[in-house]
């Protein structure tokens, strides 16, 4: 049984929120240190006691909620800057007035940092400006005025903050990125699995239905008819793959979004396989015989001797009828590209391609030998009646230097 593909999607946010949750903890240890070398020095110590209590149990219990973005909720941010806000407040009810007004710090010292490090990595850095700004009022509010160590601190985690928000918001995108890639490279593996499997069974059935019907007769051989169309229309939907519609990936709060867009297809800059644009003509009618390597062309001239069998084709269906059977022969020299196009019907009569260009009907003169003409080619049609009719186009594979020589002219 073939292996199915699967995609994992690997977060890069993970590592920030173990190191955050790290964090957390040694800050909460180091405001506990702090407290302790300067506890005589409180003129309210049990108040800084309680304070810390809270925040010891709480660091502590709401460490599974910094384990990732999804536990992390609002509601929780919003609890856990209330917590870093109200030690800043309290600071100058607890410690001395001189100590506060000579920049001590403040109960939760770094710890305050953490809190708003959480709001920059849940939700970018416009969270990450809210969560700092609310912290520098705070910080504000307990000095009494904005005095220069108080102003460098509440500065340096704003700009930290945002910098790490900015970060993640880059790192979201970049995922969201790789995480398409992978499902579109998983997609394309499996269609090419699909592609396998029906190339091992299906195709060899619908040969084996044409083979079959044509042998045997009667309404068999319409029913291998239409098997023998539907094998080639498949044939060419699996070696010409699926066409991948155009993406595009928006930035959105709660995930990526992507909508399909319409472009319009891009001309190609190289040459071009004259192989891939012959293959739609063929069918159970229209035979292609081509070299097993790259047959290339300016884009220009591919299109224009595609054009020029596809008029060859419709004047085999106009005049040798629905059933008239045809081939395509593609032959590359080194200097040129022949392309022969012969069927089985009646042929033309001598003379009839000049009546009808007098008369103005100007299918091969225009569709098939001005085509050729214009690349600095030609177009030869050889028809005798009762034998069916060939059209051989040549085309020059340097059609730039061909088309100069021609204007030099």
């Amino acid at each position: 049984m073939a292996k199915r593909e699967r995609v994992m999607r690997m977060s890069v946010e993970q590592p920030l929120w173990r190191a955050l949750s790290a964090y957390r903890v040694l800050t909460m240890l180091y405001a506990v240190g702090l407290f302790a070398t300067a506890f005589g020095e409180f003129t309210r110590p049990w108040i800084a006691v309680a304070y810390f209590a809270v925040l010891c149990g709480w660091t502590l219990a709401t460490l599974p909620r910094v384990a990732n973005a999804a536990r992390c909720t609002r509601r929780f941010l919003a609890a856990d800057l209330t917590v870093a806000l109200t030690g800043i407040l309290l600071t100058p009810v607890a410690d001395a007035h001189e100590r506060v007004q000579s920049g001590g710090p403040t109960l939760p010292s770094i710890w305050t940092a953490g809190a708003v490090l959480a709001f920059a990595i849940k939700g970018g850095w416009r969270w990450a400006a809210l969560a700092s700004g609310l912290v520098a009022v705070a910080n504000l509010v307990e000095r009494g005025s904005p005095a220069r160590d108080t102003v460098h601190n509440v500065i340096l985690v704003c700009i930290a903050s945002v910098a790490i928000g900015y970060v993640v918001e880059v790192a979201r995108a970049s995922e969201r990125t790789l995480a398409r890639a992978l499902e579109i490279e998983a997609a394309t593996r499996e269609r090419e699995r699909l592609a396998r499997d029906i190339h091992d069974s299906v195709l060899q059935v619908l040969a084996m239905v044409q083979r079959r019907g044509a042998v045997i007769g009667g309404e068999a051989a319409e029913l291998g008819r239409m098997a023998g169309e539907q094998e080639i229309a498949l044939r060419t939907l699996v070696s010409g793959g699926l066409v991948p519609v155009s993406r595009v990936s928006e930035d959105a709060a709660d995930g990526a979004v992507v909508r399909a867009v319409d472009e319009e297809e891009p001309e190609p800059d190289g040459p071009v396989d004259l192989r891939a644009l012959l293959a739609p003509y063929a069918g159970s009618l229209v035979s292609l015989a081509e070299p097993g390597a790259p047959v290339t062309l300016p884009p220009l001239a591919g299109r224009e001797v595609a054009a020029a069998v596809g008029a060859a084709l419709d004047n085999v269906r106009r005049h040798a009828g629905q059933d008239a059977r045809a081939w395509i022969l593609v032959e590359d020299e080194p200097d040129e590209v022949i392309v022969t196009v012969r069927d089985d019907g009646p042929g033309i009569p001598e003379g009839r391609l000049d009546q009808a260009e007098g008369e103005g009907r100007l299918g091969v003169a225009l569709s098939i030998r001005g085509r050729l003409r214009d690349l600095g080619g030609s177009a030869e049609l050889i028809s005798v009646p009762g034998q069916g009719t060939e059209v051989e186009l040549k085309v020059p594979k340097d059609v730039t230097s061909t088309r100069g020589k021609a204007e030099q002219r």
